[in-house]
């Protein structure tokens, strides 16, 4: 499996400090993982903004550290933003064996079109986004495809226990979690307006006043 490769480069500033390297278009990073001292470390933040689009949080990548041989196989763990700009504030790093197992979570694509939503004007529904999976990190999927083609009802799901990864790759997500279903078109009920209804009311206790009036006219002759 081809990887994306990025080099970090040693940090010596920390704590507050680091406004100062943002400010200077670098972002502190860390990467830590398998039994050996975390790495402060910094990386110019344009290759950031084209690197973590492209990997997520479940496509493994090789980082290289200069001026130190060797490399290591991480994940993206986590990604800190600003509340407002949304720029990339700080990464974490996840170093990881490639000979052991590791849980991650991989999105669900669907793919194909639902006859229930497109022939009977139903809402095509995605309750789960995220199926999480176990695998060797060489393996995790980069995502996992549904083919929602076979919904032509609405009583139809597709769920956890349909679906398919390979030998290769283990589901941890229950398997009796919904992932599709189109939901049924929404029947409105137009109930007649509140005015209109008393307005009725006047109309009805004034037809029944009128035959009284005149009965009392009749009487007093």
């Amino acid at each position: 499996m081809d990887v994306p490769t990025l080099k970090l480069s040693p940090r010596s500033v920390t704590g507050k400090k680091v406004k100062v390297l943002r400010r200077a278009g670098i972002v502190p990073v860390h990467v830590y993982g398998r039994d050996v001292p975390p790495l402060s470390l910094q990386v110019d933040a344009q290759v950031l903004r084209r690197l973590l689009p492209r990997v997520g949080a479940n496509i493994p990548l090789s980082v290289e550290v200069e001026d130190q041989k060797g490399e290591d196989i991480c994940f993206v763990r986590e990604v800190q933003r600003h509340p407002v700009t949304e720029d990339v504030l700080h990464v974490d790093f996840l170093r990881v064996d490639v000979l052991q197992t590791i849980r991650a979570e991989v999105p669900i694509v669907l793919q194909g079109s639902a006859p229930a939503e497109r022939e009977s004007g139903g809402t095509l529904l995605q309750p789960l986004q995220n199926l999480l999976v176990e695998a060797l990190p060489m393996n995790i999927p980069a995502s996992v495809e549904v083919d929602v083609s076979e919904l032509d009802d609405f009583e139809k799901g597709i769920y956890v226990r349909d679906l398919s990864v390979g030998t290769d790759v283990s589901i941890v997500t229950d398997p009796d979690d919904l992932i599709a279903r189109v939901s049924p078109p929404r029947i409105e009920v137009v109930e007649e307006p509140e005015a209109e209804l008393e307005e009725g009311v006047e109309e009805a206790e004034g037809e029944e006043a009128a035959p009284a009036a005149e009965a009392e006219t009749s009487s007093e002759r």
